[in-house]
């Protein structure tokens, strides 16, 4: 009973330890929280959703899926749409369900089932009250609430990665506008310039009222920093891919990868699941004498004191030395 009653005690101070708020050189700091890893208020611990059209142009789904299974971040759900760029939304699904058998028959782990989600883009009310905006109430909306209220701590939230339109983001504000307090949005979108950047191409241009609720109600990084992704996986390589299902779907999808420099969707997974990958952040807010523009998201200021982020500069070569590291490795597969 004597040693029962000692750690029945050692038990609630070590909880009341665990709960009372640490103190530290920059100020308080939640009971199990601690710094992020890199420029970004996120990282690999986060746990993730990911948001896009089609895989077929880019690397994204495959960063994901390994990441994942070697050190995170966890993926929570995946989120397909269609686009102006990709319009099938049957077959944008059935490219993610090819990426997602062939992980898991590869030997990955963690790896949720994509979800087609129907919603058009949002439309500015007449008055430009972004609350009074009419909700889609779309699966991917209704997915980022649920998995974001189910899964978000107040030192690590939920963070959405996208790599097309912000429809589903706003949407899911329009449905439950607490989610705000439980989601960070890093998209691959838009591009920098001289005064800061502009939520605009690639993919910002997909959806602007949606762009301009997300930057105004989240807490919001644009990774804005993109490189050539069609180094990422060489035509010389292919033999040395892993001889399983996903190595396979790689050297089918590798002719189809776009040399474009100003657009990579993978952006926006690297900067979450490899913080050394950003190289240079800016501070921004959305600029507010700026008037709402039905062909392109708003422009982003700098601000040192601003509620989102602006990724300037980022590190290609590491992300694809951390590619063929993962690929190369018997331990991603479960071997």
């Amino acid at each position: 009973m004597k040693s029962a009653r000692i750690a029945f005690l050692l038990a609630q101070w070590t909880w009341s330890f665990l709960l009372t708020p640490l103190a530290c050189s920059s100020g308080v700091l939640d009971a199990g929280s601690d710094s992020p890893h890199g420029l970004l208020p996120v990282d690999e611990r986060n746990p993730v959703i990911l948001s896009n059209d089609s895989p077929g142009d880019n690397w994204q789904g495959l960063y994901a899926v390994l990441f994942a299974n070697s050190g995170g971040p966890a993926l929570a759900g995946i989120i397909i749409n269609e686009s102006l760029y990709w319009p099938d939304l049957d077959g944008n699904s059935a490219g993610w369900r090819n990426l997602v058998t062939a992980a898991r028959a590869s030997g990955l782990r963690n790896i949720p089932d994509p979800i087609a989600s129907v919603g058009r883009p949002l439309v500015r009310p007449s008055d430009g009250n972004l609350d009074a905006t009419v909700a889609n109430r779309s699966e991917g909306a209704r997915l980022i609430v649920e998995a974001s209220t189910r899964l978000s701590l107040p030192y690590r939230p939920l963070v959405v990665v996208t790599g097309g339109r912000l429809t589903d983001v706003a949407d899911a504000y329009l449905i439950d506008k607490s989610v705000v307090d439980r989601v960070v949005v890093v998209a691959s979108l838009g591009s920098t310039s001289t005064t800061g950047g502009t939520m605009g191409a690639p993919n910002g241009e997909l959806d602007p009222w949606a762009d301009w609720i997300v930057a105004q109600r989240f807490r919001f990084v644009q990774v804005s920093a993109y490189y050539d992704q069609t180094g990422d996986v060489l035509s010389s390589q292919l033999p040395s891919l892993p001889q399983n299902p996903l190595g396979r779907l790689i050297a089918s999808q590798q002719p189809n990868i776009r040399n474009l420099a100003t657009a990579a969707d993978q952006v926006s997974i690297l900067a979450v699941a490899l913080p050394e990958f950003v190289v240079a952040v800016q501070r921004v807010s959305q600029d507010p004498a700026a008037s709402f523009d039905a062909t392109t998201g708003p422009a982003l200021l700098p601000d040192v004191n601003g509620p989102a982020w602006l990724v300037t500069s980022s590190d290609g070569a590491l992300a694809t030395a951390r590619l063929w590291q993962l690929l190369l490795d018997p331990k991603t597969f479960g071997k």
